[in-house]
């Protein structure tokens, strides 16, 4: 047995990240900003791809803990953007763990529905999460060695009404993610995904101003409650941990037990 003093931290603490970096897409806000505290709660370093400019409260967030984070400006539906700034990345950093959480949102009528809309979703959604799966994947194949945690929703499962794009991006990720599992989970790439349920974030500011849906939909939750920033963060911080080794091709549900009823 091992002196425990010459343990590394994963091995003393199989949820701890420390020494490793995390590229989270959209890091800076909603769900995003709740993955990039848990990371660096859990030890490591973040990298972002945003928009916009890190909230000032996240940046001192991570110089509490001595930790390290870094934005790239970056418009995830232009490829082009997507392999120059992720070149430079890749130039001056190992990324450890991908976690393609950064998402967009249309709702029309299914026939009334904008094909210019539908396809930046489907830009947004799925294309720039395969791109930067491939680009960041490559060198953790070379390695032997990475995380990668997608953002699926429960529209992954579900049809939703009034956004086919968004649903027919998430159930693409979830396809996407078991297939990448399927070639990648031999050479040591873990591939998952997690679908939130009903979020309290911006990007679900519509239903939380409306007191009809939003006591439809809450009724439903065994929880009794909308999920929160954190919630999703630590169970990806679980899945891009040496704890979830053994965990290849999911799509995690946490939604308070939605898909239960």
């Amino acid at each position: 047995m091992s002196n425990p003093s010459e343990q590394s931290p994963s091995e003393l603490n199989p949820f701890h990240l420390a020494g490793r970096t995390a590229l989270v897409t959209g890091g800076g806000r909603g769900l995003g900003a709740g993955i990039t505290r848990a990371m660096l709660d859990a030890g490591a370093d973040v990298i972002v791809y945003g928009r916009s400019d890190l909230p000032m409260e996240l940046v001192a967030y991570a110089a509490e803990r001595g930790r390290a984070i870094d934005l790239y400006s970056i418009d995830l539906s232009d490829a082009d953007a997507i392999a120059s700034v992720s070149a430079r990345v890749l130039a001056e950093r190992r990324v450890d763990i991908l976690v393609n959480n950064a998402g967009t949102q249309e709702r029309h009528p299914a026939v009334d529905f904008p094909l210019a809309d539908f396809d930046r979703v489907m830009n947004v959604n799925l294309r720039s999460v395969f791109q930067l799966c491939q680009i960041f994947g490559a060198p953790m194949l070379g390695r032997g060695d990475g995380k990668i945690v997608n953002m699926a929703s429960l529209l992954s499962f579900q049809g939703g009404v009034t956004v086919p794009a968004y649903a027919a991006s998430k159930g693409a990720v979830a396809q996407l993610t078991k297939s990448l599992c399927n070639e990648w989970s031999s050479k040591g790439v873990n591939v998952n995904a997690v679908a939130p349920g009903y979020m309290a974030t911006e990007m679900n500011e519509a239903l939380l101003a409306d007191p009809v849906r939003m006591e439809q939909l809450s009724v439903r939750i065994p929880a009794s409650r909308w999920g929160q920033p954190e919630d999703i963060g630590n169970v990806v911080v679980f899945l891009a941990s040496p704890a979830s080794a053994y965990i290849h091709g999911q799509i995690l549900a946490v939604d308070g037990g939605w898909l239960a009823r």
